[in-house]
């Protein structure tokens, strides 16, 4: 079977390549018609590593993905041949302390596609859990249904967040994540979410839905326009969604007395961390890794059309131009988003 392989750091190809693709009696097979890029693929692609996750030997890439099932497992009721479908993409240890907890995203023995060595889905077919599989309603299309994996990013640090309605909320970082989450905090009760970035592209997108206000931080510093939009008191919530260090500079400033700062991007670099600010100001600190139990509630609001992903979608390739697809993802042009792949016209 083709399928899109990262061969070592800066090499890809589109090639055969042999993937597990028995069904167990609790599994699907879905044929997969939409993948989106993220920038962890990107990541492995250019550096070959994200912190201890190392490639070692060829891997498929892809995460984001939405397809039709085509065969389902004995055991399987709750899909069936012909679903539309998106897929969580990380297998936990259902017997695990973690998984018990509901903390099935911290578990250690998680097994998430396209994070060596474990293989992804940019490949025509793949094989996974039905109770991590699930059905797309008739107004969500095979993109959109590729988009709610990188929203229930957003969704999780919404919900780690505690949002009050009315809450204020200052996000760090306009890149598809820091949109995401802007975009889940507006759902989940904020009056306005102030968004900073450099680049003034980015924000453009962003400040087209209604609720989010977009600082250009080559004009204002960002402190400035939290204390301007809160009579100087501060934003309720925090969230910092750059993974740059710098943005750990200041970032106590941003919140009000008792709020909370959210934790989303991953920084390379080490990072000055204001504990006396945090504790001054009696901030309660939340991370974010990746997502649990939140999946089907992103797919809801993605239905119900409260939350619009469409227009983050700027560029869709072929499955046999995957290729020119992740050069393009490396430009990081400004006007970008969300790049996906088309893997199968028809399923």
């Amino acid at each position: 079977m083709q399928a899109l392989v990262l061969e070592e750091k800066g090499v890809l190809a589109l090639r055969d390549i042999d993937l597990p693709l028995a069904v167990g009696p609790d599994d699907v097979k879905i044929a997969i018609h939409t993948v989106g890029i993220c920038g962890s693929d990107v990541h492995y692609y250019t550096h070959g590593a994200i912190g201890p996750y190392v490639l070692h030997a060829p891997m498929v890439l892809g995460h984001e993905a939405a397809g039709t099932v085509v065969e389902i497992g004995e055991n399987v009721r709750s899909l069936s041949v012909g679903d539309r479908v998106c897929m969580e993409p990380g297998i936990p240890d259902l017997a695990s302390r973690a998984s018990k907890l509901g903390l099935y995203n911290v578990d250690p023995a998680v097994r998430f596609w396209a994070t060596p060595p474990v293989h992804g889905i940019l490949a025509p077919h793949a094989v996974h859990p039905a109770a991590f599989t699930y059905r797309l309603p008739d107004s969500v299309s095979f993109a959109e249904g590729a988009m709610v994996e990188p929203f229930a990013i957003g969704m999780q640090a919404a919900t780690r967040a505690r949002i009050v309605p009315g809450d204020v909320a200052a996000v760090i970082g306009a890149g598809p994540i820091g949109i995401m989450v802007s975009l889940a905090a507006l759902a989940g009760g904020c009056s306005r979410v102030l968004l900073s970035d450099f680049s003034t592209e980015k924000l453009a997108i962003a400040a087209a839905y209604p609720g989010i206000e977009a600082v250009n931080l080559n004009e204002t510093a960002f402190s400035a326009a939290v204390a301007a939009a809160t009579a100087g008191w501060g934003a309720d919530v925090v969230f910092e969604a750059s993974g740059s260090a710098k943005a750990f500079d200041g970032l106590f400033d941003l919140v009000r007395p008792g709020g909370a700062v959210v934790l989303v991007g991953l920084p390379v670099d080490a990072v000055r961390f204001d504990v006396p600010g945090a504790i001054s100001r009696e901030v309660r600190i939340e991370t974010v890794f990746r997502y649990a139990n939140v999946f089907h509630r992103a797919l809801e609001l993605i239905a119900s059309g409260k939350v619009d992903l469409k227009p983050l979608i700027t560029g869709t390739y072929s499955f046999e131009n995957s290729i020119a697809a992740f050069e393009r993802a490396v430009e990081a042009r400004p006007t970008d988003v969300k790049l996906q792949i088309r893997v199968q016209e028809e399923n």
